[in-house]
């Protein structure tokens, strides 16, 4: 089937007999095949997720009238939802310092059509990838972050995701701590990485302290960015046994790879629209 005409509907509401009988219906009766569903109930929260991908295969009803007339079903279990096209790109801001891999590796994938996403913009505190970045026909913006101006260029920052009408803000190894402010105004639509190390390694150089204590696993952590640096909800983990025998520089090289893979995972999971917030943690339906 054609991703022409393919869409998405996430609902969360609190946990309750009947929902999905009657969102199934619902979609039924205006001719709809539902191709893909899940669900899942959160027996911590009480709280009830479910993602349906669906085709209008008959009648006369519309994508339009299918976002006009379910909010009466929304209203009987006072539902949060959202209905999306699926071939519909992702409109995206990617934020970067001086690292490339993460940037390099999404840009990739989206060449190889991986990643069902348009970047808007990539904005940087740094000049060093402009070349990279603008290379490839994408509009750079330079917003230098000191002590004094951080507040402004948060705000002409979201100017430009106001401006681009961008849904998702990914930080590509961004070296930058963002105000409170500002991760509440994109709380749900901004992902970050980090690498995640037992026992935890903060501050300059994480890989060098890690090879100094002798670890034997390294990672990495795709999250939501919130007010609590690097404890967002975790949208996607990526892991990587290590030895004796890796030095410290291997270990940097070996970081590298995790934090690609998970960020690009997370940035997928979210553009296909396949990622619930559930308090501080996610349903994720892979």
């Amino acid at each position: 089937m054609s991703k022409q005409n393919e869409y998405v509907l996430k609902a969360t509401c609190v946990a309750k007999g009947g929902i999905v009988s009657i969102v199934t219906t619902f979609l039924a009766e205006r001719g709809c095949y539902i191709s893909e569903l899940a669900q899942f109930d959160d027996e911590d929260s009480g709280n009830f997720f479910m993602r349906a991908r669906f085709h209008i295969e008959s009648g006369d009803h519309q994508f339009d009238d299918l976002q006009k007339e379910f909010p009466e079903i929304a209203e009987q279990f006072q539902m949060s939802w959202e209905m999306v096209t699926v071939n519909a790109p992702m409109k995206t801001i990617i934020m970067v310092s001086k690292f490339d891999h993460c940037l390099a590796d999404l840009l990739y994938r989206l060449q190889k059509g991986e990643l069902n996403m348009e970047i808007t913009a990539v904005v940087s505190n740094h000049k060093d990838l402009r070349p990279m970045i603008e290379r490839e026909g994408i509009r750079f913006i330079h917003l230098p972050v000191t002590k004094e101006n951080k507040l402004d260029q948060e705000d002409e920052l979201l100017n430009i995701v106001e401006e681009t009408s961008t849904e998702l803000v990914v930080l590509a190894r961004y070296m930058q701590i963002l105000s409170d402010g500002l991760c509440k105004k994109l709380s749900g639509r901004a992902i970050n990485i980090h690498h995640s190390f037992l026992p935890g390694f903060k501050g300059a150089k994480p890989y060098h302290q890690a090879h100094t204590r002798g670890v034997k696993l390294i990672g990495a952590t795709a999250h939501y960015v919130t007010s609590d640096l690097d404890e967002g909800p975790i949208i996607e983990q990526s892991v990587q046994p290590v030895d004796h025998t890796y030095s410290a520089d291997k270990l940097v090289a070996e970081g590298r790879d995790t934090e690609t893979v998970a960020l690009a995972k997370a940035v997928k999971l979210h553009t296909e629209h396949r990622v619930f917030l559930d308090g501080n943690k996610t349903v994720v339906f892979k």
